[in-house]
């Protein structure tokens, strides 16, 4: 099974970081709202591979995460996988990013995230962080 490195990207002002995917139809969830991060590569731990990850999609060098939770999906994603959620703050907003994948960048408030058409599981992952009590 694939695993995938995530994480739940907080800005300066505690606005969640996220990206629109591309609007291609080859691409899973096209259009969808997603996180950062990717693919575990073979030999890589889940933490490095998210370092990697951010440093390739937004040009962040990130020093500092905590693992939130692993999410086992079998079901309504592109094939079965194994999400390693972490969670980390920046210094920056989205003004001071530059995005290296995808269509465009934003952050969102607590408030705002029922309004987000996440891919695939994601907004459940978001709503399992607000529950858990970690974003406020």
């Amino acid at each position: 099974m694939k695993h995938i490195a995530m994480v739940l990207l907080f800005d300066r002002h505690d606005r969640l970081l996220i990206y629109l995917r591309d609007n291609k139809p080859e691409i899973p969830f096209p259009n969808h709202w997603d996180l950062f991060g990717g693919h575990v590569e073979e030999g890589e731990a889940p933490e490095e591979a998210l370092v990697r990850e951010l440093k390739e999609e937004l040009g962040v060098d990130l020093k500092q995460w905590r693992l939130f939770r692993s999410y086992v999906c079998t079901e309504g994603d592109a094939y079965p996988n194994v999400k390693h959620i972490f969670w980390a703050k920046i210094d920056k907003t989205p003004d001071e990013l530059k995005l290296y994948e995808g269509q465009t960048l934003k952050s969102i408030g607590i408030e705002e995230r029922k309004n987000v058409k996440f891919a695939n599981i994601l907004g459940k992952i978001v709503d399992d962080f607000v529950q858990a009590g970690l974003w406020s």
